[in-house]
């Protein structure tokens, strides 16, 4: 299915967000997405029919340097939220505020700064890395290939935390596909959607599923109802659904190809920065980051993003896959 979405068709949702960076919807209605404090901390917010936004932020038990990024809905309503800051971990966070440790250390080594946590329908917890080193710019290059993926068999299961895949190029956001055969993954810096088959209480080699088109830095991505997957691209504001059989089709896009050319080049010959990665923030989708589909008939389509104050959304003529929190 090839369809694009016109620029006057797009529109946003929200507001008094800070870097909203990872959104999910449920059958109810709620809508919630990740905010950051100006002054370092902050949790997720849960946005009204109008978008007013209800904060549920970290006020006991966070690190100083907590940094909410890809997040997951728990069934007894925590939040189960990677910290991009320094100190590291994968944090659960209540809806009171107490905010406690789902999983500092794996294998006897701290869990550096993680990228997203992902709980699938069987109660699993797979959190991704995208990178050791620190700062994690360090690692803004093709040929960096140090992220991995840990899987926890349950929340409460810290002592089962275990490495099962490694050797990614900047691990972003990892997710159990709808048949619960296979974990896909994007990798930011490889410029690649990879898979897993699920083995047991580890996984199968890692197989490409495909290379991104040229323009592409992918971040956080979905699964539709039809068997494609919608990647939300950073630095070039792009949706690409990629199709059961490899293809790839922009499906919306708000960039500069005199900025988005020599950024690429830069990728290339292995100078590419953070500058590189936020020139989509000065645009009007504002570096969207991630995608979710929601409404009753799970065809309205939103989007996070690094430097919005609110939700890009639109209406979809495909439905997305019903998500492991749908009913929560």
């Amino acid at each position: 299915m090839d369809f694009v979405i016109a620029p006057d068709a797009v529109s946003f949702f929200g507001r008094d967000l800070r870097r909203p960076e990872c959104v999910a919807c449920t059958q109810a209605g709620a809508i919630w997405v990740s905010h950051a404090l100006p002054e370092g901390g902050g949790g997720v917010a849960r946005l009204d029919e109008d978008g007013t936004p209800h904060f549920v932020v970290a006020t006991e038990g966070a690190p100083a340097d907590f940094m909410p990024n890809g997040w997951s809905m728990a069934p007894d309503g925590s939040f189960l939220i990677a910290n991009l800051g320094d100190s590291g971990g994968a944090w659960r966070l209540f809806p009171d505020g107490t905010c406690t440790p789902l999983l500092l250390q794996a294998g006897g080594y701290p869990v550096p700064p993680v990228n997203f946590v992902h709980l699938d329908e069987e109660g699993r917890v797979w959190i991704s890395i995208s990178t050791c080193r620190i700062p994690r710019d360090r690692a803004f290059h093709r040929d960096v290939a140090d992220g991995f993926v840990i899987l926890m068999d349950a929340i409460d299961r810290p002592e089962t935390a275990r490495i099962v895949a490694d050797g990614l190029g900047y691990t972003n956001e990892v997710k159990v596909d709808p048949s619960g055969r296979w974990l896909y993954a994007n990798e930011t810096m490889a410029r690649r959607l990879s898979r897993y088959e699920l083995k047991g209480r580890g996984l199968g080699n890692r197989e490409s599923v495909v290379d991104y088109i040229d323009g592409v830095i992918p971040d956080g991505f979905e699964f539709d109802a039809e068997g494609g997957v919608w990647c939300a691209s950073v630095m070039s504001n792009r949706l690409v659904r990629v199709a059961p059989d490899g293809s790839q089709h922009v499906i919306l896009e708000d960039c500069d190809p005199a900025e988005l050319a020599p950024a690429m080049a830069r990728w290339r010959d292995g100078s590419f920065t953070r500058d590189d990665m936020m020139i989509g923030a000065r645009r009007s989708l504002r570096n969207i980051a991630s995608i979710t589909f929601g409404g009753p008939d799970l065809k309205t389509v939103y989007c996070g993003s690094l430097a919005g104050e609110g939700l890009v959304t639109f209406r979809s003529p495909v439905a997305g896959a019903v998500p492991p929190h749908w009913t929560f």
